[in-house]
């Protein structure tokens, strides 16, 4: 069974061309541990995502991404020079893990947080919930199928 999913990124920092541009990226980074979990525990290869990006006007989702490689320990929670090194992990027990991602298809036009907030038919879907800044989340399918119609995108 496939499961569907939600990752934020700033456009500045890695953006969806950039990750056509790579052809696949890791993950790195997450340092929130329901988002680890998320992404040790039940993310699968083939699970389909939504990618989002945060910090800029406006918000949107810029396209699809597949999972294209399980979890596997994050190396940069190791190096004393990485911001996301982590002095209590070690290689015997890592703390933090990051999965593999490849792109399925950019959005000819973006799907913006506020055309999320405005459409009915996404009442629950937790990115548009207040408060809600966790950058990997999990999206029901019909969340998923919802906003891939709203982008003109039939899988």
């Amino acid at each position: 069974m496939t499961n569907h999913w939600l990752m934020k990124s700033e456009p500045h920092v890695y953006s969806y061309d950039d990750l056509v541009k790579d052809g696949s990226t890791h993950w790195d980074g997450v340092r929130n541990y329901q988002a680890r979990n998320f992404m040790r525990d039940k993310m699968r290869i083939g699970d389909m995502v939504l990618y989002y990006h945060s910090n800029t006007k406006p918000p949107h989702i810029a396209g699809l991404a597949r999972i294209c490689k399980e979890s596997y320990p994050d190396i940069t929670q190791f190096d004393r020079k990485s911001k996301y090194y982590d002095p209590k992990a070690t290689e015997e027990t890592p703390r933090w893990f990051l999965i593999d991602m490849e792109p399925v298809s950019k959005f000819e036009e973006m799907v913006t947080l506020d055309q999320l907030k405005g459409n009915s038919a996404l009442e629950g879907m937790l990115v548009i919930k207040r408060g809600q800044r966790l950058s990997v989340q999990p999206v029901e399918k019909h969340h998923f199928d919802e906003v891939c119609r709203m982008a003109n995108i039939h899988l």
